[in-house]
């Protein structure tokens, strides 16, 4: 008989607990990371209107649009490599890593004057930080709850928008009052101090495993997964041009430069309920069936409403709503990944998806700000560019809900 090589046979995972005092913590500890990472990376339509009025004035919007383009595509590219990561170290080493690194980019952002400089802070390493802070949050939540999975989920992604509401206004005001350097260092320090608390409450149920390869080929072999991250790649060509346009826009259409900050804001206020409600349905009525919705509701309201926003009140209508389906878009990708997915490849999974869809997130809004240098500042091609995006994506997910289950009612 063949002894049992102990150090290698890895340790199965405890009981399930469906959330427990960990779960609980693991999602307030998430919910300070994406306050941090995202609400900063949501943030950036305050920065392309500082860039383009002071040191990039000579630039081109779809010139300045690359730096935030750059930095989600590192930020989803790294997501493959992070997820295998995660499943050898887990989140609390990874976390740490990200929140000095993420720290830092934004220290050597606070002091760039020049394009090249900022590509490589606000850029690259703000998109290595952001990636180490997200990728393992989110995985670590996934795997406490199963039943309510999605408004787990929800609830962690909700500090993204909340972020994104507090950072707008936070740097429109420090901008005029100290100056853009401390600025940018100040809400560094507030970042360090999410990124701590994160690093200390964030676990994994799961135990440290042997990565998988690099690239999953089984995965990529499911069709319901090939076409999901079709359908969210599509997404991410138009999903986050209002966030990067939508304070120009404003400020194009004689608001003041305050009013036009906190559009941005506004619409981010929006996800913050657009994170937690669908979620809190979806767990419900299905993930899928959630989803598939709020994409096409974002294409609608495009359309349709921002299309034709001419004042103040219409362009807050479009971003209160545009704010809350992108909400659900965000909170329901990764619990949609985990519905198609086994519990063990949930890292792996979702850090591969989000390395597939970098490429389509590196080229949406410069391709938007193409478009409108080519429309000579009209915003009509950048927005249907937009809607046009979203409602395919939304049909590309209808496919694999009705590879699911054929029937359209079906809870899926």
């Amino acid at each position: 008989m063949k002894p049992v090589d102990l150090e290698k046979t890895p340790a199965p995972p405890p009981p399930f607990v469906e959330g427990g005092l960990h779960g609980y913590l693991t999602v307030l500890g998430a919910f300070f990371a994406l306050f941090a990472a995202f609400g900063q990376s949501m943030a950036f339509g305050s920065f392309q209107l500082w860039y383009s009025q002071n040191q990039l004035v000579d630039y081109t919007a779809s010139d300045i649009s690359w730096i935030g383009s750059v930095q989600l595509w590192v930020f989803f590219i790294s997501g493959g490599f992070i997820g295998r990561l995660f499943d050898a170290y887990g989140p609390t080493l990874l976390l740490a890593a990200g929140t000095v690194i993420f720290t830092f980019s934004l220290m050597m952002t606070s002091l760039a004057t020049k394009y090249y400089e900022l590509i490589l802070a606000q850029g690259i390493v703000f998109g290595i930080g952001f990636g180490l802070l997200f990728f393992p949050s989110m995985s670590a939540t996934a795997t406490h709850f199963t039943k309510n999975r999605a408004t787990a989920l929800g609830v962690a992604v909700a500090g993204s928008s909340v972020g994104g509401v507090v950072f707008p206004i936070m740097l429109q005001q420090l901008f005029n009052k100290v100056g853009f350097g401390w600025a940018v260092r100040i809400s560094a320090f507030v970042c360090l101090a999410c990124g701590i608390i994160a690093t200390a409450l964030v676990s994994s149920r799961l135990p440290k495993r042997k990565p998988g390869p690099w690239v999953d080929v089984a995965s990529l072999k499911d069709a319901n997964y090939a076409i999901f991250v079709l359908g969210s790649a599509i997404s991410c060509l138009g999903i986050f041009v209002p966030m990067y346009y939508i304070v120009q826009y404003a400020q194009g259409h004689n608001i003041s430069q305050t009013l036009a900050f906190g559009v941005l804001s506004i619409m981010n206020a929006g996800s913050v309920f657009g994170r937690i409600v669908p979620s809190i349905l979806a767990d419900r009525i299905g993930r899928f069936n959630t989803l598939i919705p709020s994409t096409a509701l974002m294409a609608i309201f495009t359309l349709a409403l921002w299309l034709h926003a001419q004042d103040l009140a219409s362009i807050i209508t479009y971003s209160v709503f545009y704010g809350f389906f992108s909400g659900s878009w965000f909170a329901l990708q990764t619990s949609c990944i985990a519905q198609i997915s086994k519990m063990e490849k949930i890292g792996v999974r979702m850090g591969m998806a989000y390395s597939l869809v970098s490429f389509a997130a590196l080229v949406g809004e410069p391709i938007a700000g193409a478009i409108l240098a080519r429309e000579n500042g009209s915003y009509k091609g950048l927005i249907v560019f937009t809607g046009v995006s979203l409602l395919l994506s939304s049909l590309v997910s209808l496919v694999v809900k009705l590879r699911i289950n054929r029937e359209l009612l079906a809870r899926v």
